[in-house]
């Protein structure tokens, strides 16, 4: 593959160097995870310590001031960090696939202001999903021209993922200037933004995917990005960042489980050892997870291989390649999801079987696994992947770049007929 001007792409870089800068951050992140869970505090302090280190700025190209890790090396890194606190590898989902797309349009269009941004710390939340009377395929959310010929931003949005500790946002909007659907590059810190935590699912607590409201918001022109040109393994991308997260869950869980095993004096008559570590049955049920959560990160890291032939493919001027990468790409990260969803699924809750029902305590939160492994599953709904899965290996029907999810109109049509 021959690609012009590599100094301006990030190709890979040496990942042990990379990652011995964040290393020390992942444990202290990892140390306050427990509290955070039980007390369900948001990650202000973990996310300014990554901020504060670069750690937004790891894809930015070495050219402009990042580390140029390839996409395999960021999902290495975002495992690690899962494994720390998957919490905020879930609130920095929207701000990768954003510096995604920035790396991508510095095809066409120089990006060293974002880039300048990124390296200086600056983080992007997201901002697409409505809820409420919004029909499918609809987005109420707009771009409108106000009397005085500013072009303003109104809207509401729900699972504003990391959003509350960004500084900007990456909002999926209606453009009635120009008749088409596009982003949104708005920041957080002009007024009219107003950023709820009202997330109140059983797990993923912390990461920020609450209500935000734009009120009147001023935004300017060249921060207004036509969605059609956004990068085209999207989907995949952010799939596979939950591949990562749900890599980082397993291997703590059998981190956690490991010493709660390694510590346990309590036995059952019944069972087969003097010390729980010795038990035979035990001992397997701790292998078989150990053995899921090394194929979940094999699997997530060979997804990402996909996405930087993705990438790469931009990149070399011929349509059919690139269609070819992205092809690939999606259907690695959703035969991944359907696998690593199912394996980490299963270890979160055979994990149990190794202690007894003091494992069930809320002050250890060891349920904490299952439950943020569990909602990070339920993004994109598995049977959904199974079949679009199966019609491309048996119809070769096209795989879904991008979709949509609202009320069905049908609904609102036997709404009007009563």
């Amino acid at each position: 593959m021959t690609i012009q001007n590599n100094q301006n792409l990030s190709l890979g870089a040496h990942y042990e160097q990379v990652a011995g800068k964040f290393r020390a951050i992942f444990q202290r992140i990892a140390e306050g995870a427990l509290e955070r869970e039980k007390n369900r505090i948001l990650p202000y302090e973990p996310i300014q310590w990554l901020k504060q280190a670069g750690f937004g700025a790891v894809r930015v190209p070495v050219a402009f001031g990042g580390d140029g890790v390839s996409q395999r090396q960021l999902f290495q890194l975002l495992i690690e960090l899962a494994k720390a606190d998957s919490n905020v590898v879930q609130a920095l989902r929207g701000h990768f696939a954003f510096v995604e797309d920035r790396l991508n349009a510095h095809k066409t269009e120089p990006q060293t202001l974002w880039f300048e941004r990124f390296v200086k710390g600056d983080l992007v939340g997201n901002a697409w999903t409505e809820i409420g009377n919004v029909e499918i395929g609809d987005v109420a959310t707009r771009v409108t021209e106000s009397q005085s010929g500013n072009l303003v931003v109104n809207g509401q949005k729900y699972y504003s993922t990391g959003t509350i500790f960004a500084d900007w946002i990456d909002l999926f909007a209606f453009d009635e200037t120009t008749n088409q659907h596009v982003i949104a590059a708005v920041s957080t810190q002009v007024e009219g933004i107003h950023i709820v935590d009202d997330w109140d699912g059983f797990g993923q607590k912390t990461t920020g995917s609450g209500t935000l409201k734009i009120d009147n918001v001023q935004i300017a022109r060249d921060h207004i990005l036509p969605f059609q040109e956004r990068f085209k393994y999207q989907t995949a991308f952010y799939q596979v960042v939950h591949l990562a997260t749900l890599a980082g869950i397993a291997q703590n869980a059998v981190e956690v489980f490991t010493h709660e095993v390694r510590k346990r004096t309590r036995i059952f008559s019944h069972g087969n050892a003097e010390l729980v570590r010795n038990d035979a049955q035990i001992l397997q049920v701790i292998g078989k997870a150990s053995a899921q959560a090394y194929a979940a990160e094999a699997i997530a890291l060979s997804t990402a291989d996909a996405l930087d032939q993705a990438y790469l493919s931009h990149f070399q001027n011929d349509e059919n390649t690139e269609l070819q990468a992205n092809d690939s790409a999606e259907l690695a990260s959703s035969q991944g999801q359907v696998v690593i969803s199912e394996l980490v699924l299963n270890l979160t809750t055979e994990l149990f079987n190794a202690l007894g029902a003091s494992a069930s305590t809320t002050e250890k939160q060891l349920d904490r696994f299952w439950r943020n492994a569990r909602v990070v599953s339920s993004h994109n709904p598995l049977i959904y992947k199974q079949k679009v899965i199966g019609d491309w290996v048996v119809n070769q029907a096209p795989l879904p770049y991008v979709w949509q999810i609202g009320n069905s109109p049908v609904l609102n049509q036997k709404e009007i007929a009563a």
